[in-house]
This record gives structure tokens, C-alpha cells and sequence, in this order.
């Protein structure tokens, strides 16, 4: 039997469709002959993969983003980027007020939380305690917020001292884990059939009922940011009716991206497109790789979400300080999803470690991340991608309209 070939046949057909037919299986397993044995250790085995990898990963990437980021970036750029990680606060702020208004619980497999707090100096010294640890104790115990802190600063204090080698090192590493995620992501449609079957045999039909209302909200506040507060944004900076623009943006961006689920992939697309809006091609050559890199409002809303549900679905209340901090940590995330495949979700835990949620059930919301993922990643990635150009067109207008102003001013 050649394997070889038959992998390369197995990851020819796109993942998409592979993980629809993983969810069919499942759903139809699930409510034709619920409680068989051995299937829901297909889910079992495909989240413990992930949580197996995923610590090292995260300061890995950490690490070499701060390491290789560039220097010297002119004041369109910062621009950009302010404009960029506004969005994706303000994102994650949505994301947050429409989960308090519209609150949703799922069945998990923990019921305790673990290291919920609930005061605002209790939920400082949980931080603090979190944070000041051994980096490898940060590693070995999946504490996300050690591994964060550890990172930022390996990573900051390496950056005027590494050589070419020792960043190409750390890109090697970061890129050789990531090639161990891609393979186990190979494996979602089981791990989703799994899933979906040990859900649906614990819980019976009404757990659709659940999924739905998550989704819900999850697209009513990537709609909000896609038509309210992205143009609201745009209306500021730019002093301009922002809606033109972003039809443009959806029409030659948005859609494209909503079904390559990739904004790497969509690069292209978007570059073509601010070619045709005549924008300064120095400028968008690399405020848009930029922004398929950093600029991701649509992750920062499903981090958000997941991580919430996550914590109400075990019975822990976020109090707003912890809501305003894990709107920050959900942007510091997601900036970092863009080089992870499946992207935002695998960086759900992270967020929850600041909630007190288990490891284990932060690991399950992971799951059930990939669930919703044929519409949540399809339209985040649509989100993220045609912001790129929307925020872009919008830095380089004022730009223009500056040189033009100083022009007339030198002209006078």
C-alpha cells in the first residue's frame, strides 16, 4: 500500500469539503445510533494533538514575529498599523458587548472552573501569579500567560542583538511547528466527526440549537464591525463618507476572501485591487502582506466569543476590568493567527487563560471552533482581508491630501 499516495490524495480534496463531510458523518451518526465506543476518541485524539502543540507554537511565534519584525517604518505605516490594531480592539470590544447582551452556554466536558476570581485585586494577583513563572513551568503546564510574557520579552530583548542566522533559526522553528499543525489539521474532518458524535450523543438534537445561537452572534458582531464600526473608523481618519469605499472593498476583496478563507491567499487579489483604486504602489506593496499579518478585527471577535462562552458555559462571571483586558489579549492573539493554520481558533486558549477556564475545556471550545468554522473562518476571513484595503485607501487619501496641501502651501 502506498501511503505517500494516498496522503497526497487525501489532502488534494480541500479541507473545507473534507471537514463538511467529517460533520455530515457525524451529525448522522450521532442521531441515528448515538453511544457507540471508540468514535468520540477520534475528537479526543485530534484536541489532545492540538493542545500537544500548541504552547510552543505560540511562543515560537511570539518570539520570531518580534525578532524579524521591521524598523524604521515611516509615518503612513504607523498610521496603518494604528488604524489596524484599533480595529481590532475595538472588534473585540463588540464582540464582548454583544455576547453580554446575547449570552450562550454549551455543554463542556468540565464543570468546575478552575482559578476564577472575583474581585479586581484578586484578578491582579491571579495575573501577576500567572505571568512571573519558570518559562519551561509556563510550557509544561500550558499557561498561556507566562508563555506570553516570556515570549515579548525573549523576543524584544533578541531584537538588537540577533544576527541573520539566529533569525532564520528561529523562522526554521516556527515554521517547522507549524508544518507539525498543518499535518495534525489534516486530520479535523475525523476530529470534527468525533466531536459533533460525542456532543450530539450527550446532549440529542438540542445542542443545534446552541451551535446556532453561537454563530449568531459570532456573525452579528463581524457585521457590526464589516458595516459600523470599520466605517465609523474610516469617517474619522479619513473625513469622508466612508461607505463607498467599503463597497469597494467587499465587492473587489471581501468576496474572493470568503471563500479562500485565507488572507495570505487573498494578498494578490488585494493588491490588484488597490491597483486599480490608483493608490501609491510603494505604500500598499506592504501595508497590505502587512495587514494580512496583523490586521485581524475578525479574530479578535471569535477569540472573544469562544473564550466568553467557554467561562459561561462553566458558571464563571467576567467582570468588565477582566472583559477590557481580554479585548487586548484577543488582539494580541489574533495578530498572531495569520501564521497558524486554522488561524484564530487554536489561539482560543490563550484568551481563556485569563478567564480561569480549564485547559481542557479551552481545548474543547478549540473543537468546537472547527464546527462553526465553515461559516466563522469564511466570513473572519472576508472581515480581515477587506480591511486591509479599506484601512489602506483610507491612509494613503490622507496622505494625498496632505502632499497636495503642502504643494498649494509651497506654491503660495
Amino acid at each position: 500500500m502506498d501511503f505517500k499516495a494516498i496522503w497526497e490524495k487525501w489532502t488534494s480534496i480541500s479541507l473545507i469539503l473534507r471537514i463538511i463531510a467529517g460533520l455530515l458523518v457525524g451529525i448522522a451518526l450521532g442521531l441515528l445510533i448515538p453511544g457507540l465506543p471508540y468514535i468520540d476518541l477520534l475528537g479526543v485524539a485530534f484536541v489532545q494533538s492540538l493542545k500537544s502543540v500548541a504552547p510552543i507554537l505560540i511562543m515560537a511565534i511570539i518570539i520570531t514575529s518580534l525578532i524579524t519584525r521591521s524598523t524604521g517604518l515611516g509615518s503612513r505605516f504607523k498610521s496603518v498599523i494604528v488604524l489596524y490594531f484599533l480595529s481590532s480592539v475595538i472588534a473585540a470590544a463588540v464582540s464582548v458587548i454583544v455576547f453580554y447582551i446575547m449570552p450562550v452556554a454549551l455543554p463542556v466536558i468540565s464543570e468546575e472552573p478552575v482559578g476564577a476570581v472575583t474581585t479586581f485585586e484578586a484578578f491582579l494577583d491571579s495575573i501577576i501569579r500567572k505571568i512571573l513563572v519558570n518559562p519551561i513551568d509556563a510550557l509544561a503546564n500550558t499557561n498561556y500567560l507566562g508563555i506570553l510574557f516570556w515570549a515579548v520579552l525573549i523576543g524584544i530583548l533578541m531584537k538588537p542583538i540577533a544576527t541573520k542566522h539566529t533569525a532564520d533559526l528561529s523562522q526554521n522553528i516556527t515554521d517547522m511547528l507549524l508544518k507539525v499543525i498543518s499535518i495534525f489539521i489534516q486530520f479535523a474532518p475525523f476530529g470534527v466527526l468525533g466531536l459533533i458524535y460525542e456532543a450530539l450523543s450527550n446532549n440529542g438534537p438540542e445542542l443545534f440549537v446552541d451551535y446556532g445561537a453561537l454563530i449568531l452572534i459570532i456573525v452579528l458582531s463581524m457585521v457590526l464591525v464589516m458595516f459600523v464600526t470599520n466605517p465609523l473608523i474610516v469617517a474619522v481618519a479619513g473625513k469622508r463618507n466612508p461607505y463607498p469605499l467599503l463597497l469597494t472593498c467587499l465587492r473587489g476583496s471581501a468576496i474572493t476572501a470568503f471563500f479562500t478563507r485565507s488572507s495570505a491567499a487573498n494578498v494578490p487579489i488585494n493588491l490588484a485591487l488597490c491597483e486599480e483604486m490608483k493608490l501609491d504602489r510603494d505604500f500598499y506593496s506592504t501595508s497590505i502582506p502587512l495587514g494580512s499579518a496583523i490586521n485581524m478585527c475578525g479574530a479578535a471577535i471569535t477569540i472573544s466569543i469562544l473564550a466568553l462562552t467557554a467561562a459561561y458555559s462553566i458558571g464563571i462571571a467576567v467582570p468588565i476590568e477582566q472583559a477590557i483586558v481580554l479585548c487586548i489579549i484577543a488582539t494580541l492573539c489574533a495578530c498572531g493567527s495569520s501564521g497558524v493554520a486554522g488561524g484564530s481558533i487554536l489561539l482560543v486558549p490563550m484568551a481563556c487563560a485569563i478567564l480561569g477556564v480549564p485547559d481542557d475545556v479551552a481545548a474543547y471550545m478549540v473543537g468546537v471552533g472547527f464546527i462553526i468554522g465553515v461559516i466563522q473562518d469564511s466570513l473572519e476571513t472576508a472581515l480581515n482581508s477587506s480591511s486591509d484595503v479599506l484601512f489602506t485607501a483610507t491612509v494613503d487619501a490622507n496622505n494625498k491630501k496632505k502632499a497636495a496641501k503642502a504643494e498649494e502651501t509651497a506654491i503660495e
